[in-house]
């Protein structure tokens, strides 16, 4: 016997419980239009995912209840099995549930038993674990249900087995950071694929929030081979038919879309975190302060591959100390990605601000005072353009100066959206490179010149920080890896400069704070996976 299975990767939208509904009927409509037996949908793809703390909220889960009366309604002439994820809250306790709806009624129950409680996920602040395995048939095929981390250990496939399971379901949520589609299959291989049994995931795609979801929903054959795989970050569909007689069951090969180099990937978070950032919460545009230095150029790479030019505003705003090749650098990328283009000096306004101070700054030198002063211009200038016509400010920092407090307060931060607040310095270039394979729209000179604030005459970064190769190893293994300061000086990094960029990364977290909302690609990112104290004594 052959049971076709769908498996819907579905962009969906937390508490947006008529269009994620919708979502579920348009996909089980297709499905059944093309003979599957089964449609698998993300995890919480009724309310979409995380809900955060609007689980604490009883009328969440009423409004969820509607939404599945019209799944439950609008597909009950089909015969197809709709696995559908789902918050439920039954006698005060709440669950992570994947509900089986066929002809209209609810045939299973099945609730998530492993709660990721690490990096991003909070789910043991929200639902209480299950444990009962959950096994239906369809059409001589016997498949087991789990929910995204029951597949990361070994408790509930090999539940779902011994309770007669052939193949195993998986509704994911699982969110994007770099290569995670390894992590996801080997995990697999290890605790599903090694009981002899294939499994399909689902997984959402999307951006919510700073978590980009990126699809890739996978089947995997009995012996752990992928068999397929849907597209990466983008909606899809996928088919698999799986065999079964009296000695088992096996997925067969279908489509398998091919995986994407890392720079890819990342540009693609980048470019879909945006577009869903914007389009789901209702603004009209973007708007770019543009400098001619390479993290502005990127940003505005990404915001009109994402909205396109027609919604992307870029605004020039040059100092006495802008260097005339950053003037002709910046008009020369707008033209290139047709956006409109705009200059505003802040010369004149700065003097003013001078002038207001000059008798407290009567007798004292210059310092970042001044530097800052001027970053906080633009920044109002920027944000009083965007309260004018309600395009959002896309703030153009990166992770290494947000770790170092390479930026200013109310200034270079100020914003609605931090696109490229979790890419190393290093990893910026490599995405403009990349960015430039595809078409050219930033110029070469963005990238080959020394990167500088132009906030003093001649400055450069590096005057200020160490170069980026070494700040950007420092920062990975302290940051990301958790290693400490005797590692950092074992894998070769000189002491001055581990020391000076772990102080300054401890002495800088109150700017992190204050930080606008960005896209998360690495495995710890400053926001969710960061929680680190502002007032401590602690010294590693």
């Amino acid at each position: 016997m052959t049971v076709l299975i769908a498996a819907a990767q579905l962009n969906q939208t937390v508490g947006d419980f008529d269009g994620n509904a919708r979502r579920i009927i348009e996909a089980a409509g297709k499905a059944a239009a093309q003979g599957a037996r089964v449609l698998l949908t993300p995890e919480l793809s009724l309310s979409g995912y995380p809900p955060e703390d609007l689980l604490l909220r009883a009328a969440f889960y009423d409004r969820c209840q509607q939404g599945l009366a019209q799944i439950l309604a609008q597909c009950a002439e089909l015969d197809l099995h709709v696995v559908v994820g789902a918050p439920l809250m039954r006698d005060g306790v709440r669950r992570n549930a994947a509900l089986v709806l066929h002809r209209g009624a609810i045939v299973g129950e099945y609730f998530k038993r492993e709660l990721p409680n690490y990096d991003v996920f909070d789910e043991q602040r929200y639902f209480e674990s299950g444990g009962e395995p959950l096994v239906f048939e369809v059409d001589g095929l016997r498949l087991g249900v789990v929910v995204c981390e029951d597949f990361w250990f070994a408790p509930a496939p090999a539940a779902a087995k011994a309770a007669g399971a052939q193949a195993l379901l998986a509704l994911n949520a699982s969110p994007y950071h770099m290569n995670k589609q390894h992590l996801r299959l080997d995990a697999a291989r290890e605790n599903v694929c090694s009981l002899g049994l294939p499994m399909l995931a689902a997984n959402l795609v999307g951006g919510q929030d700073e978590l980009v979801f990126d699809g890739l929903s996978f089947a995997l054959s009995a012996s752990g081979e992928l068999v397929a795989q849907a597209r990466a970050f983008a909606d899809d569909l996928l088919l698999v038919e799986f065999d079964c007689d009296a000695a088992g069951a096996q997925a067969r090969p279908g489509r398998r879309e091919p995986a994407m180099g890392l720079e890819e990937q990342v540009y693609s978070a980048l470019v879909l975190g945006v577009r869903d950032y914007l389009g789901k919460n209702g603004f009209p545009g973007a708007l770019i302060g543009l400098s001619g230095g390479v993290d502005s150029a990127l940003v505005l790479a990404v915001a009109v591959d994402a909205l396109g030019a027609d919604r992307v505003r870029a605004v020039m705003m040059p100092s006495r100390y802008t260097a005339d090749i950053s003037w002709i650098d910046a008009r020369d990328m707008a033209a290139r990605v047709g956006v409109r283009y705009d200059e505003l000096s802040i010369a004149p306004v700065f003097e003013s601000f001078l002038g207001t101070l000059s008798q407290e700054f009567s007798g004292l030198a210059q310092d970042t005072t001044e530097e800052n002063i001027q970053a906080r211009i633009r920044g109002t200038l920027l944000m009083a353009l965007s309260n004018k016509h309600g395009s959002i400010v896309l703030t153009t920092g990166n992770k290494s100066e947000m770790a170092v407090g390479y930026c200013t307060l109310y200034g270079d931060m100020a914003g609605g959206f931090a696109v490229i607040k979790d890419l190393a310095k290093t990893l910026v270039y490599r995405l403009c490179a990349y960015r430039n394979s595809v078409s050219p729209v930033i110029p070469e000179r963005i990238i080959t010149r020394p990167p500088s604030a132009e906030l003093r005459p001649d400055q450069k970064d590096q005057d200020s920080l160490p170069e980026y190769e070494v700040l950007d190893g420092i920062m990975q293994m302290y940051m990301e890896d958790n290693r400490s300061s005797a590692e950092i000086l074992a894998a070769g990094y000189p002491r001055d400069a581990v020391d000076r960029v772990v102080r300054l990364m401890r002495i800088n977290e109150y700017k992190r704070r204050q930080a606008p909302v960005g896209i998360r690609v690495t495995q710890r990112a400053f926001g969710r996976d960061w929680r680190y104290p502002i007032t401590s004594k602690f010294r590693d």
